[in-house]
């Protein structure tokens, strides 16, 4: 069975408020790329992905007068997916939902939240260690799913899209590093608040996938020095039964990629193409038993990608995160 996460600039852009196709030549919100392409190229990444369930961040936005399930239902009807059914949990206001599209002769599925403050309320922790607590709050609330497999394997996703630690709208030097970290600490909090439920689920022994963007990656940037460690590692956690796992974060945690550095977004600032490890698939201890091949559908980087050119071209057409999945025998 494959599990895949990825994030789709702009997806809701893409609907009408009836969740119908805009398959025209206006403009998508992708630079330079218009809504009849981008559509195409998702079409030919999701066939391609062909994952029996895909974790979307940046889903289509769902509110009184929107409907993101139907728009994902309607994209995969005209896409001739298989992955044909999709669920969403919290909605929020960013236009920027997070939805699980599926296959539903593979999986049943559905929106159970847990623990005690939900993703959609707030969380108490002091950031700034002055004896006070802050409140912290998911712009995205972390999507939690049961599911059960054909096969009869229960297991729990947790969906996510953490906090960006770019300082958005700062003037001037000191109010970027002031605006950014900022960022890192309400980053750095909901991963805290995140790696507590991991530890729910551990305790209760629930097989575990949890994945998404994070945002966030071992060496990432500069702050992470400041503060000790990045969000995704928090996550991660420690201790061999404790500790989830992603090939791709361990690979950089432990410096043994020498000089590649495996990256799941390309996107273009000042002037040139900067790439990051900012998407994730982790899976607890008793699925990492389970798990085969985890690939990043890079369109340079993964040979599979790069020798077919109609694929290499829609990755880099459809967005500016690529897919992540991992194949499990569940």
């Amino acid at each position: 069975m494959r599990i895949a996460t990825y994030n789709v600039e702009w997806f809701s852009n893409l609907f009408d408020d009836d969740g119908a196709l805009l398959n025209d030549g206006a403009w998508s919100g992708r630079h330079d790329v218009k809504r009849r392409d981008q559509l195409a190229a998702l079409g030919i990444v999701f066939t391609a992905l062909n994952a029996d369930a895909v974790m979307i961040i940046e889903a289509p936005d769902s509110h009184r007068r929107r409907d993101g399930v139907k728009a994902l239902e309607n994209f995969a009807d005209t896409m001739g997916l298989r992955t044909r059914k999709a669920v969403q949990g919290f909605v929020n206001d960013t236009q920027q939902e997070i939805s699980l599209l599926y296959d539903p002769d593979a999986l049943t599925v559905r929106h159970d939240s847990q623990g005690d403050p939900a993703f959609n309320e707030k969380y108490e922790i002091d950031l700034d260690v002055d004896a006070a607590p802050d409140d912290v709050r998911w712009s995205k609330p972390p999507l939690e799913l049961a599911v059960e497999t054909r096969a009869g394997t229960n297991l729990r996703l947790i969906g996510v899209h953490a906090k960006s630690k770019a300082p958005h709208g700062a003037r001037g030097k000191d109010e970027v590093m002031r605006i950014a970290i900022a960022n890192r600490r309400k980053q750095l909090a909901q991963c805290i608040w995140l790696r507590e439920r991991v530890d729910d689920h551990l305790d209760a022994g629930d097989p575990l996938i949890v994945l998404g963007d994070f945002n966030d990656g071992p060496g990432l940037d500069e702050y992470e020095r400041l503060f000790g460690r990045s969000g995704v590692e928090i996550v991660i956690g420690e201790g061999e039964d404790r500790r989830l796992y992603d090939p791709h974060a361990e690979a950089l945690l432990q410096r043994r990629i020498g000089g590649f550095a495996p990256t799941t977004a390309r996107f273009w600032i000042k002037n040139r193409w900067m790439q990051a490890l900012l998407d994730y698939v982790m899976v607890s201890p008793d699925l990492r038993e389970r798990a085969g091949e985890w690939c990043i559908w890079h369109p340079f980087d993964d040979p599979s990608c790069a020798k077919i050119p109609e694929l290499q071209s829609a990755l880099l057409t459809a967005s500016d995160h690529f897919p992540v999945s991992v194949d499990l025998d569940i």
